[in-house]
């Protein structure tokens, strides 16, 4: 399971006295379940900005910490520097990165805000995703005056802070506070080392474009001589040959013909929409959330495009490697590589290789790691450096030391034949769906995708990715059965002494117990699902695998009837009557579906066999 992981990167107002620097990072980093990325301090600027993760109990802490700890150290009174800044935590953005949603991570930086409004009596203000109005979402705009004209700012009633007193804090201003999407840093590499060949690629790509020219038609958009102005009465299009007499007819126009916002364009480049005469005319890149320049890199003797990714969900790597390779090509060129600099979300470059799979016509219901190996090479992320997964990716779903499922094959069946009572039949029970899953989605993979198999590729795909979804699920639920009756068991040993002590006892012993029901019922439940796939396989898979799908289909079964075994053996110390009657009649009905569907599938395979 992808664990939930928040990115946090605050910007403190010392980037000079490294001491100090130095104590806030011990504090970030005294928080358990944090990682300290990246400390980048700035003399010019006076700024350090510092780069952690971790979950989100222990990220909300370690900003809170280093919140405080900031305004103990920086004297704002004191601050000269070249970047703008309104407090010793100047901005504390947060980003959710894997297994997070953006609504989760706006209630965290509203909590964060809290605290330190009340308890440290910083007034802070909400911005980006997180702002309550829609004038605070831009940083610059709260940000507008600095430190010097807070104190007046902060007497105005549309300068509330969000949290804390609208009283001025001298010593450690204000901060800004809010959820912003990751930011993916990308570099994609050409065989050149010729900077406007870089250049001429990277503002096709941005989404602020670039200024249009007209001139012969050739590769090299920055070739052609003449570039476009608005003028009185003539506001040409920058995308074709179309000329408005004003400003509105071309603005209609390019929303009609084009699908573009003009003014929205103008105003990424710093014109203003309402009086643009004068200035050049812009056409807009192919990607939105897209920031690109190109240049020259001497370690390698070559050109890269660098490019900023604000929001892969909206456009990823694949995306801009894609266009970057066909518009290279109309140029003469090659891309040689990419590179990521820094750290890559889970599911970011997991998407990049579905991508790939689907354009290879290959099933993406495969292992995780599969995939994620597809897009490495896929965007030749290994091209000046080696990529390394287990180091690069964020939210990678990792198997702790402890886990059942670290330990090896024999040694898994080792511990199960000690006298210790976990793990046991709920375990084996998850472990055998998993593997009847596992079994299926082997033949789904042999059957589909091949010549001739155009017919049942679709619906064989499908069912190979369903099933490394059980798969994944019964794997975690191989663990699960055993921390569900650990639980149990440590709730029995708990002290009874009292009154007290032994109501306690008896609550964490039903929740105990009613945990090892859920978590088998579970495993039953999966491994039905893995029942069902497998006769859809039997019906459209590879004859030749047939005995497969058997296996499967049985291991699946055990899976069912283990999972129940365990939900009823638990139920009889439930004294809730509601809760084991309805636990019952759900596993009576299970069990009986079940039992049908392998019956069907035994037939399908025993008479393939003769």
């Amino acid at each position: 399971m992808a664990e939930k992981i928040i990115e946090c990167v605050p910007n403190f107002s010392e980037g000079r006295d490294a001491g100090k620097i130095k104590q806030i990072t011990d504090v970030i980093e005294n928080v358990e379940g944090i990682r300290l990325l990246d400390v980048d301090p700035g003399a010019e600027m006076n700024r350090t900005v510092v780069t952690f993760i971790g979950n989100p109990r222990a990220v909300k802490e370690a900003a809170f910490q280093a919140i405080k700890k900031a305004a103990d150290l920086i004297d704002m009174r004191h601050h000269s520097g070249s970047h703008p800044r309104m407090g010793a935590t100047d901005v504390c953005p947060f980003i959710p990165v894997n297994g997070v949603t953006v609504e989760e991570c706006i209630a965290l930086s509203k909590e964060v805000a809290q605290r330190v409004g009340d308890e440290l009596g910083i007034p802070v203000y909400l911005y980006e995703k997180s702002a309550q109005k829609p004038e605070r979402e831009n940083l610059a705009v709260v940000r507008a005056g600095e430190y010097e004209a807070l104190e007046e700012k902060l007497k105005q009633d549309e300068w509330k802070p969000d949290f804390g007193p609208a009283k001025f804090n001298p010593r450690a201003g204000a901060t800004v506070m809010g959820v912003r999407e990751f930011l993916i840093a990308y570099n994609i590499s050409l065989n050149s080392r010729e900077k406007l060949h870089a250049t001429d690629i990277a503002f096709e790509l941005r989404e602020k474009g670039r200024s249009a020219r007209k001139g012969a038609d050739q590769p090299y958009y920055y070739k052609k001589r003449t570039i476009l102005k608005y003028k009185e009465g003539s506001y040409p299009c920058g995308n074709c040959d179309f000329v408005g007499k004003t400003m509105a007819e071309t603005v209609d126009h390019c929303r009609g013909q084009h699908d573009y916002d003009l003014p929205a364009l103008l105003r990424l480049n710093g014109i203003d929409p309402q009086s643009p005469e004068g200035k050049s005319v812009k056409k807009p890149g192919l990607f939105k959330n897209c920031k690109a320049i190109g240049w020259f890199v001497p370690e390698f003797d070559r050109v890269q495009i660098s490019i900023n990714l604000t929001n892969y969900k909206v456009t990823s790597m694949h995306h801009v490697l894609d266009a970057t390779r066909k518009l290279a090509a109309e140029r003469g060129l090659v891309v040689t590589g990419s590179e990521i600099v820094g750290l890559v979300p889970f599911d970011a470059l997991l998407e990049s290789g579905y991508h790939y799979l689907k354009m290879q016509g290959r099933s993406r219901g495969i292992p995780y790691r599969d995939v994620l190996n597809t897009a490495v090479q896929s965007l030749v992320l290994s091209d000046v450096s080696d990529f390394n997964i287990d180091e690069r990716v964020l939210g990678l779903p990792r198997v702790k030391e402890g886990d059942l499922i670290h330990l090896r094959l024999h040694e898994f069946v080792d511990e199960v034949s000690r006298e210790s009572p976990a793990p046991g039949g709920g375990s084996v029970a998850a472990l055998a769906g998993a593997i009847g899953a596992a079994l299926s989605s082997m033949v789904s993979n042999l059957t589909a995708n091949r010549r001739g198999s155009e017919e049942v590729d679709g619906v064989l795909n499908e069912t190979a990715e369903v099933c490394q979804e059980i798969q994944q699920k019964l794997t975690r639920g191989i663990d699960e059965d055993t921390n569900a009756f650990n639980a149990y068991m440590e709730a029995r040993r708990m002290p009874a002494t009292t009154a007290g002590e032994r109501e306690a006892r008896e609550a964490a012993m039903l929740e105990g117990l009613k945990s090892a029901v859920n978590v088998p019922m579970e495993t039953a439940r999966q491994s039905f699902r893995a029942i069902k796939v497998a006769a859809t396989v039997a019906k459209y898979g590879n004859p030749a695998s047939i005995t497969d799908v058997g296996v499967g289909a049985q291991m699946a079964f055990a899976g069912v009837k283990g999972g129940i075994y365990n939900v009823l053996i638990n139920l009889k110390d439930i004294s809730d009557a509601d809760f084991v009657g309805e636990m019952r009649r759900r596993c009576e009905a299970l069990e009986k579906e079940a039992r049908e569907s392998l019956d069907e599938i035994l037939k399908i395979v025993e008479s393939k066999l003769s």
